[in-house]
């Protein structure tokens, strides 16, 4: 589903570029979808992009702004990397996710050799590392594009520039306070969208590279979040995902002041609005305010993803999260006295450096006394250029593993246990999709994030019904469509 914001047709292809953005994107859009229809015309087919998103929701939501502008340039997005023009989204969270994409680069140099249309871009988080931007120089030069996060928006101007300069073109920022929204989208749902309301970090987390290469944390205008949501809603939108790297401390860098709490109220008003949804919060910062809104919202979705990262205060004081193990359980009783119902979900780095045994008890007995319904657990892994990489007391191997196997067993118990607590209920679905095992089945989400399986019509996508909840599954549900 794409969303576009400015008639190419309007631009004078003969003028002087704009200074002002988005216009100026718009104007080498133009300019672009008049060489791509040269080009369809010399090589006589249709020119086709693949964007290919490694890591998290943000980059998710920025893959669709990537492919919201080939779209607009003349490309036709299909699926693999056999395609014209190939963007790799990367991410750099972990060591081995830059190692993945090494590999892949490779492959994509053989189809250039078979292609001489092809042009490679690579953008993202992994682009933000001096050390690897050296490396695809020297040993990638087939590569025809190199951007990073702060400057996604201009993926026009570059490939404009790339065309007529014939070289690599590289252009990373190392930080930016300017934000350029408003740009073409290509949304994988009609019926939902990811919204992004900040970027950057300024938490540095002692394992995290992510301040590194995202910047310090921005705020967007209130204003604008809103007028954008109004606008997904009038185009058939009823969820929205709110994203940022840490959302609890939204609107701290506008000269305004306001917050995350306020913006909700605000989002709460639009009609039409079904589902709010937000991620990512860091329990340094949530707020009672955020709390007490939550409990009264009637469209805030009863689920917080509350990343605790480790059980013991020693180990968190180590990781810089800027909170205590008995400031966390605090917290989570606030939120579960005001919101009994809600699904807490969280995430766990086991092994990190100078964690003993009884720091990973502390880690187990928070989990057994938060009872979460999901937890995505970790493996430390040492990321280059963060402060835990040189950290001493690095843990062995064999004793992460051992537990990490033992912390699985007790979420997934746990986990099991909370997801059937809502057994027997008729609870309402959004519909998402055919159920890619069995296409008689639709599948959908509750508003606790659980998802749940019934026998549907393809009508129903982006629609809410109410199932009753038949069988819990463990993770998932069976269910019955109601009359």
């Amino acid at each position: 589903m794409s969303s576009v914001l400015m008639d190419l047709d309007e631009f004078d292809l003969n003028s002087k570029e704009p200074i002002t953005e988005p216009e100026r994107q718009y104007y080498f859009m133009a300019k672009c979808r008049e060489w791509v229809r040269n080009k369809e015309k010399e090589i006589n087919r249709p020119l086709t992009f693949s964007v290919v998103t490694f890591g998290c929701q943000m980059n998710a939501k920025d893959s669709e702004k990537l492919a919201g502008i080939l779209e607009q340039i003349g490309y036709h997005q299909i699926e693999g990397e056999e395609a014209d023009f190939v963007v790799y989204n990367t991410c750099t969270v972990r060591e081995n996710a830059n190692t993945r994409v090494y590999g892949r680069l490779g492959y994509l140099n053989s189809l250039k050799r078979k292609n001489p249309n092809m042009m490679i871009a690579l953008c993202g988080c992994m682009m933000q590392e001096d050390a690897v931007v050296d490396k695809i120089k020297k040993s990638y030069r087939f590569v025809d594009m190199i951007f990073g996060t702060h400057n996604i928006f201009k993926m026009a101007e570059l490939m404009h520039t790339r065309i007529h300069s014939k070289t690599m073109i590289i252009d990373i920022w190392k930080d930016t306070n300017l934000i350029v929204e408003d740009l073409p989208s290509e949304r994988k749902y009609k019926f939902k969208a990811g919204v992004n309301i900040m970027y950057g970090c300024n938490n540095f987390c002692s394992y995290c590279i992510v301040p590194y290469v995202r910047g310090r944390e921005r705020s967007r205008n209130p204003e604008d979040i809103v007028k954008e949501v109004k606008e997904l809603v009038a185009d058939g939108v009823i969820e929205i995902m709110l994203l940022g790297q840490n959302v609890n401390s939204y609107g701290k860098s506008l000269e305004e002041k306001t917050t995350f709490a306020g913006l909700l109220k605000l989002l709460e008003e639009i009609e039409g609005l079904e589902r709010i949804r937000f991620m990512t919060s860091h329990p340094k910062d949530l707020s009672d305010d955020l709390i007490e809104v939550m409990k009264n919202s009637k469209k805030i979705c009863k689920h917080l993803h509350l990343p605790v990262q480790a059980g013991s205060t020693n180990v968190l004081k180590k990781m810089n999260r800027s909170y205590t193990k008995e400031d966390y359980l605090s917290l989570v009783d606030r939120i579960k006295t005001a919101m009994p119902d809600i699904s807490l979900t969280t995430d766990i780095i086991i092994g990190f450096p100078g964690e003993t045994e009884e720091d990973f008890l502390e880690t187990l007995e928070v989990v057994e006394k938060v009872r979460y319904d999901s937890a995505y657990t970790f493996l430390y892994s040492k990321r280059s250029g963060t402060p835990a990489s040189v950290m001493e007391n690095q843990v062995e191997e064999l004793v992460a593993k051992d537990r990490f196997d033992r912390l699985l067993k007790v979420v997934q118990k746990i986990s099991s246990e909370m997801t059937a607590r809502v057994a027997g209920n008729v609870e309402e679905v959004l519909v998402e999709e055919i159920n890619g095992q069995d296409p008689s089945l639709m599948t959908g989400r509750l508003s606790n994030n659980i998802l749940v399986h019934f026998k549907g019509s393809e009508e129903q996508i982006g629609k809410i019904v109410k199932v009753k909840l038949a069988e819990c599954k463990g993770f998932y549900y069976m269910g019955e469509l109601c009359n």
